[in-house]
């Protein structure tokens, strides 16, 4: 049986916390040996880590530290991705301010608010204006690849000017959770 797994595009501290507090909210095991920036191990190690996993789901951390092209974090993605022996269920794509990147159109996203937006949001959680379909972030662009994979758009996590904060309950984080968990 394939191990179901959640990615999710960012791994800094501020994510982690709201991470952690988003998978103790929905009693989920996150994969902590894929939290920094950038990406501290490789996609087969992150593999190996999720198949041995004792949860189902499981979720993972991949980030490329505002690397400009394809970082640890995305090779770790994009090998995820390929991994016949996983069932993705989604990935979370975290916005950022990087601009020199080209984006990832997004099924849907999860504004700063918590509210179902059909369109990408900004590093803030606001949604982006009409015209503008891409999320940008520095480790999303190989998803335009995986076009079968479910992707939310989202924030900052963990700030968003406080409306993420993992002592208040990580609700941004835990709404994107739940948009992939029970779709």
């Amino acid at each position: 049986m394939k191990k179901q797994v959640i990615l999710i595009t960012d791994g800094d501290l501020e994510a982690q916390e709201a991470i952690i507090q988003a998978c103790k909210n929905e009693d989920i095991y996150l994969v902590m040996e894929s939290a920094g920036t950038p990406t501290p191990k490789t996609g087969a190690g992150l593999a190996r880590e999720i198949k041995n996993a004792p949860g189902d789901p499981v979720v993972v951390m991949l980030d490329d530290h505002g690397k400009a092209g394809k970082g640890n974090g995305e090779r770790a993605l994009q090998h995820l991705l390929a991994d016949d022996e996983l069932e993705i269920l989604g990935v979370i794509a975290v916005a950022s301010n990087t601009r020199k990147e080209f984006g990832v159109k997004v099924d849907e996203s999860v504004d700063r608010n918590g509210r179902i937006v059909d369109r990408p949001v900004d590093k803030n959680g606001r949604m982006e204006p009409d015209g503008h379909y891409l999320l940008e972030g520095d480790t999303v662009d190989i998803l335009s690849y995986f076009p079968e994979i479910k992707v939310i758009g989202v924030g900052d996590l963990g700030k968003m000017k406080g409306r993420d904060d993992p002592s208040r309950g990580a609700h941004i984080t835990t709404r994107c959770l739940q948009e992939l968990l029970y779709e």
